[in-house]
C-alpha cells in the first residue's frame, strides 16, 4: 500500500473523507447528490479483476455497506454502485444515492448539468453524516 497514489483528478474533483480497510473514501465535490468515490489502496489496478480475490470481495462489501448506511441516512430512493475508469483509469467505485426528485433522475448522475461544489458548511455537515454512518459499520 506504501505505493499507492491517488489519481490527480479523482484528488481534484473530491474530498477525503477517511480510510476503510480497503478503500479510501472521497466525497465528490457535487452537492446536488450524496456521491461517495471509494478507491481501492492498491498501486496500479485499473480493473476489478486485478484485485485479488479476498479485495474483491472487501471491496463489494465496504461499497454495499457504506451505500447501505448511507441510502438510509439520507432517505434516498435507489442507490447506484459503479466503476467507469472512462476518464480516470484507477479504479474506483461510486457510490450515489438516489432520488427520485433530484436534478438527474431517471438518467445518470454523468454529464448532466454543472456540479455544485460545496460550501464549507455543506462539506462538513456530509462529511460528517458519512462518518456517523460508518462508525457503526464491521469492515474488517
Amino acid at each position: 500500500m506504501d505505493d499507492f497514489r491517488l489519481d490527480s483528478r479523482l484528488e481534484s474533483d473530491s474530498l477525503p473523507v477517511c480510510d476503510l480497510p480497503l478503500c479510501q473514501v472521497r466525497l465528490m465535490n457535487d452537492a446536488r447528490f450524496p456521491w461517495l468515490v471509494l478507491i481501492p489502496r492498491r498501486p496500479g489496478i485499473r480493473e476489478v479483476f486485478e484485485l485479488s480475490s479476498s479485495d474483491q470481495v472487501q471491496l463489494w462489501h465496504e461499497a454495499t455497506e457504506v451505500g447501505r448506511v448511507m441510502k438510509d441516512a439520507t432517505q434516498g430512493d435507489k442507490l447506484n454502485l459503479a466503476t467507469l475508469g472512462n476518464v480516470v483509469a484507477q479504479l474506483h467505485l461510486h457510490v450515489i444515492v438516489r432520488k427520485t426528485d433530484d436534478a438527474a433522475w431517471p438518467a445518470p448522475v454523468w454529464g448532466h448539468g454543472e456540479a455544485r461544489s460545496y460550501d464549507l458548511e455543506g462539506q462538513a455537515a456530509m462529511r460528517d453524516l458519512v462518518l456517523a454512518q460508518i462508525q457503526g459499520l464491521d469492515l474488517g
